[in-house]
């Protein structure tokens, strides 16, 4: 029983590391592409952009607001495949920040909170970056496939681990019983990258859904600092 049991536990690690190695390769992948968008395409339309403004066009400024125009549209859109691709700026803001910029971007579509309790810390890249893509990854979903008005985000830090709480007011789901999407397989993939535990739950009369993540401070897998290590 101990040799099985061994050998379990064996399987599960190594299933475990298998996980955070694909997530890794995942996100070293995107955040190459995100930072050539950023730095590359970014700088260079940004560049044609201030060159546009200053060109002489013999008093036509029709033509020059219309191509000024589509130049401000491409670097949002650059921008913003960017963000989606890889959070290239969370290292040096920080998750908190970082969400809150993206609850800024959809407030025209859904009503975001986060309530952040006293004593936070910030967490090593790695950690912050899994869960702005869970965050993400929640509400892009709810959006699409809930009627939903509200999202709230809930994180604490306790002694020995990190509580985030995700919930929305839409349609609630039965874990159990709904075929598993793409969405949330993503969301789990990420939690077990980073050990941590979750579960999902009906909210109040239920009506929306709920996640629940437990992120132990200290895991298996020290010498995640970066995703691109």
């Amino acid at each position: 029983m101990k040799e099985k049991n061994a050998q379990h536990e064996a399987e599960v690690l190594h299933q475990k590391k298998l996980v955070l190695e694909n997530i890794k390769a995942q996100e070293e992948e995107r955040k190459r592409i995100a930072v050539m968008i950023h730095d590359d395409i970014g700088n260079r339309l940004n560049i044609l952009s201030l060159w546009l403004n200053n060109l002489d066009t013999k008093g036509d400024e029709v033509i020059k607001k219309n191509i000024y125009g589509q130049m401000s549209a491409l670097i949002d859109a650059a921008r913003s495949i960017s963000h989606s691709l890889y959070p290239v700026n969370l290292e040096s803001v920080g998750l908190v920040l970082y969400v809150e910029e993206l609850i800024a971007n959809l407030s025209h579509k859904i009503n975001i909170s986060m309530q952040v309790m006293p004593g936070y810390k910030k967490k090593d890249l790695f950690v912050e970056v899994q869960l702005y893509r869970i965050i993400q990854e929640f509400t892009t979903n709810v959006i699409r496939h809930s009627d939903a008005s509200e999202i709230c985000i809930y994180i604490k830090d306790y002694s020995r681990d990190m509580a985030v709480i995700i919930s929305d007011n839409g349609q609630g789901f039965e874990y159990d019983q709904v075929k598993k999407g793409m969405g949330i397989k993503n969301i789990e993939s990420r939690i077990k990258s980073m050990n941590a535990t979750h579960k999902w739950k009906k909210t109040f009369l239920s009506k929306g859904s709920r996640l629940i993540i437990k992120i132990p401070k200290y895991n298996e897998f020290p010498n995640q600092n970066s995703p691109d290590r």
